[in-house]
């Protein structure tokens, strides 16, 4: 695990923005296609923003990334709380990406059958592949959850089917979203924290004893692959 901290959450989207751009082209320099998974929430926006705008909205080649979703609230498009919403309107809208290449989680259809279609998705692309996803983002709540691995949920320990839904009473509202077994099958994983309110829970979950059931982020654990911290100081101001 590699721990990146800077000072803010401008500096440290700066810094992701960058060293993303660069990982993108090292990949594409061995393949013909690179795999993102987008996370949504608030704490990627300043990221989404910058890679919308020059010099990443030229140099990164766009018409070769294919976008996946870590994981959506069961409401329509439209809808101001849909993770799709916000990743076109922040980012997908402002840069030459290809339609065909954009996989939303399908909300027009039950939470079930759009997680099997996802899964399916899923294994046409990495089929007999030894990693999964080449870049996964990821984000972590002030209660540990990532993707809608939520604390006590029991997706948590969800071993084989790589996407999944399920009905969360704390929100009253039907969740999508991928797994730890497709994601722990990734290239790389990298987790975006920033502010004061993260870092109680952070250090439990870079420090602590193993927790499953009350730090979910902990799960997340690249097989083969890299995993990264993106954080600001005030998130790390416990770890020392």
């Amino acid at each position: 695990m590699e721990l990146h901290i800077e000072k803010d959450a401008s500096q440290l989207s700066t810094k992701l923005a960058s060293w993303l751009a660069d990982y993108i082209q090292e990949v594409l320099s061995k393949q013909e296609r690179f795999t993102f998974v987008l996370s949504g929430g608030g704490t990627p926006k300043l990221l989404y923003a910058l890679l919308a705008e020059s010099p990443y909205k030229q140099s990164i080649p766009w018409g070769k990334i294919h976008f996946f979703w870590g994981d959506e609230r069961a409401v329509p498009f439209e809808d101001s709380r849909n993770n799709a919403k916000m990743c076109f309107e922040e980012l997908l809208d402002k840069v030459p990406a290809k339609p065909e290449n954009i996989h939303v989680m399908r909300t027009d259809i039950p939470p079930a059958e759009s997680a099997l279609e996802y899964e399916s998705v899923l294994k046409q692309y990495f089929s007999g592949s030894e990693t999964t996803f080449d870049f996964v983002l990821l984000g972590m709540g002030d209660d540990g959850h990532t993707l809608s691995l939520f604390p006590g949920t029991d997706v948590i320990h969800e071993k084989d089917v790589w996407a999944t839904s399920f009905f969360l009473p704390a929100q009253d509202m039907y969740r999508i979203t991928l797994t730890a077994p497709v994601v722990n099958q990734a290239a790389c994983v990298a987790f975006l924290a920033t502010g004061i309110g993260k870092a109680e829970t952070l250090k439990h979950v870079l420090k602590g004893e193993q927790n499953l059931d009350v730090y979910p982020s902990q799960i997340i654990n690249p097989e083969k692959g890299q995993l990264h911290w993106f954080v600001d100081e005030a998130a790390a101001s416990l770890l020392a």
